[in-house]
């Protein structure tokens, strides 16, 4: 997202064009109807009903932090959904302190009806068009999306992006590099990089994998990479922040970003894989929510070493 400086003011014209094409698009979707797609919901509560079809358990925070809405608002919502047997409330096996939020099997059904006529409502909307329009109108919405995405990191000085061409010979060298000056793992952990890497281009899949990095000053500065496991859990692999840009937030903002994407492709979980010695890696999992769920010790890269496989539902 470019961000204009603060004494560079927002025109009238750009304004108006703006608020013309909400008006626009508001009408085309059917967004001013009574009820979402004919339903008995509002357009909020039929996107909580997504999101928590799309889940294993959220919190009421969770949704609030999702979908940036009031926690006061929420509330009201949850109430009337779980009046009408649409949700209900579980204590979280993983931390009692929480209520997990999941769709009852009627509340399943409501979200079911909803999808389909979601489905009918898009294809109304662009079966009069060519091809060549849809794909048009589809790279443009993509424009959209990457314009307005928040990216509050490049006023640090840093910035995230989809990868492209170079990008993983870089994850290669970078990860042979650092592993062997901090830890001194020989070149087998770098050969298994480039295996990695080469596996993940060759299946590479965009709905379902991305690749992130992370930029400062034009240089590469970090990498966090998502596959798919299996159609329900996402794999986080090849984080890595470069020495130089520590302490910066960089390792954080990879992994939120890479648990956005698993979320918004439909994935339930992710899990990843690391080593005890990495501990402030293991730190950073630990603080969002990741979950250590087996250890088992190998002797890899020259060193006798402890795997470990951690988790958390998205």
């Amino acid at each position: 997202m470019t961000v204009s400086p603060p004494n560079d003011p927002v025109s009238g014209p750009h304004i108006e064009a703006v608020r013309q094409f909400n008006r626009f698009i508001t009408v085309q979707a059917g967004l001013l109807r009574e009820g979402l797609l004919d339903s008995p919901w509002t357009l909020t509560e039929a996107r909580i009903i997504f999101e928590l079809a799309h889940s294993s358990g959220l919190t009421a925070r969770d949704l609030c932090q999702l979908l940036d809405l009031d926690p006061g608002y929420v509330s009201r919502i949850l109430k009337r959904l779980r009046n009408a047997d649409v949700i209900d409330r579980q204590r979280s096996e993983q931390d009692a302190r929480q209520m997990l939020l999941r769709l009852t099997i009627a509340g399943r059904e409501a979200f079911d009806r909803l999808n389909r006529a979601s489905v009918r409502q898009t294809s109304r909307l662009l079966a009069p068009l060519a091809t060549s329009d849809r794909e048009r109108l589809i790279a443009c919405m993509k424009s959209i999306e990457d314009i307005f995405r928040p990216q509050p990191d490049s006023a640090q000085g840093w910035l995230l992006r989809p990868h492209r061409s170079g990008d993983l010979g870089w994850i290669v060298e970078a990860h042979g590099r650092l592993y062997s000056e901090e830890y001194d793992w020989d070149i087998t952990f770098e050969a298994l990089v480039a295996k990695i890497t080469s596996e993940i281009i060759e299946n590479f899949d965009p709905d379902r994998d991305c690749i992130w990095i992370a930029e400062r000053d034009g240089q590469r500065v970090g990498s966090a990479v998502v596959v798919a496991q299996d159609d329900i859990t996402a794999r986080l692999r090849l984080v890595l922040v470069d020495p130089r840009a520590r302490g910066q937030g960089i390792g954080k903002r990879l992994v939120q970003e890479c648990l956005r994407f698993a979320r918004e492709a439909g994935y339930q979980r992710m899990t990843l894989w690391t080593n005890s010695i990495l501990t402030d890696a293991r730190q950073l999992y630990e603080a969002l929510d990741f979950r250590l769920v087996h250890e088992e010790p190998h002797t890899s890269f020259g060193h006798d070493l402890t795997g470990e496989t951690w988790e958390r539902d998205l």
